[in-house]
């Protein structure tokens, strides 16, 4: 059997960790925390295009953890806080380009549903997040991406019970018999 991959995706304080928590106790299902943020509280110093590798591969090892945990307990659906198409996004917008190899994993692996959401929560500085100021233009990037990718994308906005009636429902049609 294989699991139905949901990545929760979109710029910065968008409530995207918060969510994918969310779901995958909803659906009681694992779920893949997001490899940028694991990277940077573990190295405690700025990223640079050096970590972009190291980023991936992070990606790689906790989304495959998640799948197969998922699996083993006979779930249906796995939860992704973000993937490497966020990794090509957020290398692209830092450091110009993002290495080939990822750009390939991330199209064979692409999710089979992308939650992508708004900017429309307040930011919150947790010395991770940067860019307070590039919120609408991190957006747009993201919408592009995953245009690109040709994914199946789901809006996720509004606030607390709103925004997650949102992504369950997108969750749901995915779910669905001959979906």
């Amino acid at each position: 059997m294989s699991v139905r991959r949901v990545v929760v995706t979109g710029g910065e304080c968008t409530g995207k960790t918060t969510l994918a928590g969310e779901l995958a106790t909803r659906w009681r299902t694992a779920w893949a925390a997001e490899a940028a943020r694991e990277v940077a509280l573990a190295r405690r110093v700025a990223l640079g295009p050096e970590d972009v590798p190291v980023i991936a591969r992070t990606h790689l090892r906790l989304a495959d953890d998640a799948c197969h945990t998922a699996e083993e307990a006979g779930r249906t659906l796995v939860v992704f806080d973000q993937d490497l198409l966020s990794t090509i996004v957020y290398a692209r917008h830092y450091y110009g380009s993002c290495p080939p190899w990822i750009e390939r994993l991330a199209v064979e692996r692409v999710g089979d549903l992308y939650l992508l959401c708004h900017p429309d929560l307040p930011w919150a500085a947790d010395g991770v997040r940067d860019r307070p100021t590039a919120r609408a233009e991190i957006h747009s990037l993201f919408a592009e991406a995953l245009g690109r990718a040709g994914a199946r994308v789901a809006q996720v906005m509004g606030t607390g019970p709103e925004r997650a009636a949102r992504a369950v429902e997108a969750i749901e049609g995915l779910l669905a018999p001959g979906s």
